[in-house]
């Protein structure tokens, strides 16, 4: 998908979050919207004539860093950066009466100015409401569904509150203090972020009133360019061990480090990855391999003691070649795909069957089998 107005940042993050925004959001003030406008680029989403209609940014207290509404325009957002299939979807959503938000990823990856892999949406909207709203959209998921919007030739994922509700449900129980002097739409998007897997991915932006949402800390580490999980790294993994992979694909795309809790329980529990099925793994090494990181991904596997388990002919390779764990030095594997990283881009990646090279569907080893081998760390 093509979206326009963005410039690539390569490595660690080389924007700027001024103090003026982390130290005066109670000044900051800009309009509310009387009637619903689209995102179309050629009109901006409020009116220069009711920018001074008085909503004031707040920030408020939780247990840790403090709660912010951000203007996006301090961050650089601007709705060009938005990809045209999704706004449409959002004018959709919000002409209708709902509340519309981009969140996770996507919000992260516009503050750094990168391309983002895709949109995800969440609304206010029920999934049989989304459903009725657009002719060519269908409900996918049982145990967790969302919706699957199709514009053109592009898929667009649209959530809902109520689902993402109930999907922690009973089993959310950390010791998270909801914000303080929150109002019933503060919780609902709180409540949501909370719910994610790190807190770089825990930012929502609402294009309309033109603000983004940190109520976990997200830009405080994309400032400082880490990966951290929302929730303790030991629960979080265990949760759901596919957080590993991800939060590799994170930090080699982004160049960012893990927190020292994420690095220690993301070694730790490595193995766990074995639990995934078959498609998942393929999937997120695909995810890994085919969008530009592929020479970062690989290291990070290797330092981590995850190469061994998803791809241990070239974790052997490693081996034979003396590649220490932190090895900083090159080899014509790396180089390889280093090379290969210069031709691809979240927007462009390589077909999956060039992946095939790596024979991503070669035999998992065991625990014992790893431990005898040698590769065991």
């Amino acid at each position: 998908m093509a979206i326009t107005g963005l410039s690539g940042f390569a490595c660690r993050p080389h924007f700027s979050l001024r103090p003026p925004f982390f130290h005066c959001i109670r000044k900051a003030r800009y309009g509310a919207v009387v009637a619903i406008e689209t995102l179309d680029e050629p009109e901006p989403i409020i009116d220069n004539k009711r920018h001074n209609s008085g909503v004031e940014l707040r920030e408020g207290d939780c247990n840790g860093p403090k709660w912010k509404k951000l203007n996006s325009k301090e961050l650089g957002i601007t709705n060009s950066m938005i990809a045209s299939p999704t706004r449409k979807i959002l004018n959709g959503l919000k002409q209708r009466g709902y509340e519309v938000y981009l969140v996770g990823g996507c919000v992260r990856d516009l503050i750094l100015k990168r391309i983002p892999k895709d949109f995800d949406i969440i609304t206010s909207a029920e999934l049989r409401e989304v459903a009725r709203a657009f002719s060519r959209c269908e409900i996918v998921g049982r145990r967790f569904p969302i919706c699957h919007v199709y514009v053109g030739d592009t898929v667009v994922e649209v959530s809902s509150f109520s689902t993402t509700g109930q999907k922690f449900g009973g089993d959310w129980n950390y010791d998270t203090q909801s914000p303080i002097d929150c109002d019933e739409k503060d919780y609902m998007r709180w409540r949501n972020c909370s719910q994610r897997d790190f807190t770089i991915n825990g930012l929502m932006f609402d294009p309309y009133e033109k603000i983004v949402y940190d109520y976990i800390g997200g830009l405080e580490d994309i400032r400082k360019a880490k990966v951290r999980t929302v929730t303790p790294a030991s629960n979080s993994f265990q949760e759901d061990c596919a957080r590993i992979l991800r939060a590799v694909r994170i930090a080699a795309r982004l160049g960012f480090r893990f927190s020292r809790e994420t690095a220690h329980f993301l070694k730790h529990f490595a193995h766990s990855i074995l639990r995934l099925d078959k498609g998942r793994l393929l999937m997120e090494m695909n995810y890994m391999l085919a969008y530009g990181s592929s020479e970062a991904s690989l290291r990070l596997l290797w330092k981590f003691g995850l190469l061994e388990i998803l791809l241990p002919i070239q974790a052997a390779y490693f081996v034979h070649c003396g590649f220490k764990r932190r090895d900083k030095r090159s080899n014509m594997l790396l180089s390889l795909l280093s090379n290969m990283d210069k031709l691809l881009a979240p927007d462009r990646p390589c077909h999956s069957c060039l992946c095939g090279c790596f024979n991503l569907d070669q035999p998992r080893k065991t625990n014992r089998e790893l431990t005898l081998s040698g590769l065991e760390s």
